[in-house]
Formats: structure tokens, C-alpha cells, sequence
């Protein structure tokens, strides 16, 4: 919950930063970006590294590390500084999903469903808590006072960790140096080309080149680390069936999310003159949906098929984004708000039908037990996310009902990637379905 909160609680002060610093919104974006990108570069590494030195023990480091990057950006003279800021906080959280994801299914084992469904109401949660309380506290106190509430939460959860976690132990393992590099360097130089495209006075050539050489790195990734028996991430676990389609439905259900996470509030604190405050209460709606029907997803997951509640979670997101775009084109005055809101439930329970069986799809993938995998899953994650931050960026000004058709098409192919290649079997002697 809290390392979601870090990344969202600054989208719907967005505007209020904006101005305070006396920048561009579309700079201002690169606040949230700069969070996502290094989060989605750095977490398969510290995947591994929680493998290699134990979980617990990177926990904790992670939530240090977190109050320093909160602590700094409270102080940010400028959106230069406030950007590392936010960088050094998404290296901290870097190491929450694949610590927590990997210390669930140890100590909860044959309960997948049900602990990916705690992890994704958690998940949801934070989503509800952070654009709200960003809005209020920037309305109330200024944007810098969210940093220092996230610093005071950081040490509050590095108190809990040290004193409720159980240890985890970490195990000998050789460390894929060539590998890291690769799929390091590679996905940089993408989500840097992805995000940059919407700067002011951005070369394209320049930008095609570094999306070309990540593309390029990311190849070698696969060709090295299929020849490597100490590979961090082998590839033929990466492009098995069930982590392959859980990993892309997650992309395009987290694109979505990204999406609508900063163009919502840009609409309704921009044309449609809503505070900080009211905007965050009206967005509070989706994610507050995903905290409630996760545990229903969980069961009814565990009751029918996991892949059936994956795909109607997918259908739900296309129809949503359409939805979306037509209201945020059309709709205003009272009717506009009604509208967006319902929208918004839409959307959470498509974001709620998705994120649970995804989840609990890579955890049980012959990848499952291994934390640079469970890393990658969450880097496909948080890439999805800073994609779709990036689309909003580049779009914004194209006007909604182009912003979320384009997001509804991305999901789309999500949806049609859970068809390709063979349906994975049930284990008999598994109490839980296959995906």
C-alpha cells in the first residue's frame, strides 16, 4: 500500500506543482515518470538481490532508502531536484513488489489466490489513498507537506517490518552480471525514449535512436541469457504460457490505470474547474472498487477458472476506456461528474478482475519461485503504467476521446495474447486451478 501511494499521491496536485515551480504540466509529468521508470528498471535486480541477502532484510533497507527520497523531495528547490527525488524513491520501491509477492506465497503456501487477493485489495488501497490525500494535503498545507506524510509512513512501516516479519533467508547464487546490464540498460533507454517523446523541443531521431538501441539490448538480454545456466531470468521461463499472458494482461491493465490516473485529474482540475480535493474524492471511486471486490475475485477465481475472470476483467477495461473517452469528450456541467463516476467504477472493476489472477498466474508459473521473475512481472507492471503516463503526456491535448481509445486498443491486445499458446493444465496435485 505504501509504495502505491508513492507513486500516485502526486498525480492529482499535478497542476498546483506545476504552477508553484513555474513549468509546463507536461514537464511536471516527468515527476511521476522519473518515479515509475526507475522503479520498472531496478526491480528485477532487486529481485535477485532479495533472493541473494534475504527479503525481510532488503525490505528494510527499502523503506530507509524511501524516507530519504521522500525527505529529499520535500525540500526540491526545483522540478530538476524533485525529479531525482522522485527517481531515488522509485529505487526504494523497487524491492517492495518482488519482497512482498515473494514472502506471501513462502509463508501462505497453496493460497496463491487468496494472498494475491490481499495483495491486490493492498494494492487497491493505496491506490484510494493517494490521490485523495495528495489533493488534500496540497490544498490544505502545499505539495511539499505529501512528501513529508510519506516520510512519516516510511518509518512507520520499517518500525512494523522489523518487528511483525518473519526472517527470510537468502540463498548462494551466482550473479548474472551480463544479464543485468542488458535488461537494465535495454528497458532504460526505452521508457526514457517512451517518456521524452512529449517534452518540449524533443528530437524524434534522437528518441527513435534510443528506443532502437533498448530494443536492441533487450534482444541481446534474450540471446545471452539463453546460453547462460546462472541466467538471472532464463527466457524460456520468461515466454512460458501463464507468466507470458499474466505479465501482458497486468501491462495493459496497469497502461490503463496510468492513463487514467493522470488524465482524469488534469480533466476535472483543469476544463471542468474541480479543486484539488474534490477531484481526489471523485477519483477515489476506482481504486476504493478494486479494494472491495478483490476478495470476491479471489474466490470466484478459485471457484471457475482464473482465466475466464483475467478475460472478462480485460473486456471490462476496453469498454471502460471507450466509455471514458466519449464522457470526458462530451460530458459537462453536473452531468459530467455523474458520468465520470460511473466510468470510474467501470474501470475499477475491470483493474480488480485483472490484477488478482494475474498475479497469482506469475506466481505459480515454473518462474513463480524466483525473485528476479516475480521482479520482471512487476516490471511489465510498473511499464505499463509509466507507458500510459507517457501516453498522457504525448495525447493530452489530442482530447480524451482519442486518449482512451488509444488505451482501450492497447488492452485489446492484452486480451487477445491470453488466446495464444496452449492452455496450461491443471496439477492434480495442486488444490488451486491452473491459469
Amino acid at each position: 500500500m505504501l509504495g502505491t501511494m508513492a507513486n500516485n499521491i502526486i498525480s492529482v496536485p499535478l497542476n498546483t506543482i506545476a504552477e508553484d515551480l513555474d513549468r509546463p504540466v507536461a514537464s511536471t509529468v516527468l515527476a511521476v515518470s522519473a518515479f515509475i521508470i526507475v522503479l520498472a528498471v531496478a526491480i528485477p535486480v532487486a529481485g535477485w538481490v532479495g533472493d541473494r541477502l534475504g527479503r525481510r532484510r532488503v525490505l528494510l533497507a527499502a523503506l530507509l532508502l524511501m524516507v530519504v527520497g521522500q525527505a529529499l523531495a520535500s525540500l526540491a528547490p526545483g522540478l530538476e531536484l524533485l525529479i531525482a527525488a522522485r527517481a531515488v524513491q522509485g529505487l526504494a520501491c523497487s524491492a517492495i513488489p518482488p519482497m512482498v509477492m515473494g514472502m506471501l506465497v513462502t509463508f501462505f503456501p497453496g493460497q496463491r489466490l487468496r494472498v494475491m487477493g490481499a495483495w491486490a485489495a493492498a494494492n487497491g488501497a493505496g491506490q484510494a489513498l493517494g490521490p485523495p490525500i495528495g489533493g488534500l494535503i496540497a490544498d490544505a498545507a502545499g505539495w511539499r507537506s505529501i512528501f513529508v506524510l510519506m516520510c512519516v509512513l516510511s518509518l512507520v512501516a520499517f518500525v512494523a517490518v522489523a518487528r511483525s516479519v518473519p526472517s527470510a533467508p537468502g540463498h548462494r547464487e551466482r550473479f548474472d552480471l551480463p544479464g543485468a546490464l542488458l535488461l537494465s540498460s535495454g528497458m532504460t533507454l526505452l521508457l526514457v525514449a517512451v517518456t521524452s517523446v512529449s517534452l518540449p523541443g524533443a528530437r524524434l531521431a534522437l528518441i527513435g535512436g534510443l528506443a532502437a538501441i533498448g530494443l536492441v539490448l533487450l534482444l541481446l538480454f534474450v540471446a545471452v541469457s539463453a546460453r547462460n545456466p546462472h541466467a538471472m531470468l532464463p527466457p524460456h521461463l520468461l515466454f512460458e504460457t501463464r507468466f507470458l499472458r499474466s505479465s501482458l494482461a497486468a501491462f495493459v491493465q496497469m497502461f490503463m490505470l496510468g492513463t487514467a490516473l493522470v488524465a482524469v485529474p488534469l480533466h476535472l482540475t483543469g476544463p471542468l474547474h474541480m479543486s484539488s480535493w474534490h477531484a481526489g474524492l471523485l477519483f477515489f471511486q476506482l481504486p476504493v472498487v478494486m479494494v472491495l471486490l478483490a476478495p470476491w475475485v479471489g474466490r470466484a477465481a478459485a471457484r471457475w477458472s482464473p482465466r475466464l475472470i483475467l478475460r472478462i476483467g480485460l473486456l471490462t477495461l476496453v469498454v471502460g476506456g471507450a466509455l471514458a473517452g466519449v464522457v470526458g469528450e462530451e460530458a459537462d456541467g453536473t452531468w459530467a461528474t455523474w458520468l465520470i463516476s460511473a466510468v470510474l467504477l467501470v474501470l475499477g472493476a475491470g483493474m480488480a478482475l485483472v490484477q488478482t489472477p494475474a498475479a497469482a498466474g506469475a506466481t505459480r508459473s515454473p518462474a513463480g519461485g524466483r525473485g528476479a521473475a516475480l521482479g520482471a512481472f512487476s516490471m511489465l507492471r510498473f511499464s505499463g503504467s509509466a507507458a500510459g503516463t507517457a501516453w498522457v503526456a504525448i495525447g493530452y491535448h489530442h482530447g480524451l476521446l482519442a486518449l482512451f481509445l488509444f488505451a482501450a486498443a492497447v488492452v485489446t491486445i492484452g486480451l487477445a495474447v491470453t488466446f495464444v499458446g496452449p492452455d496450461p493444465h491443471d496439477d492434480p496435485a495442486s488444490a488451486e486451478p491452473a491459469y
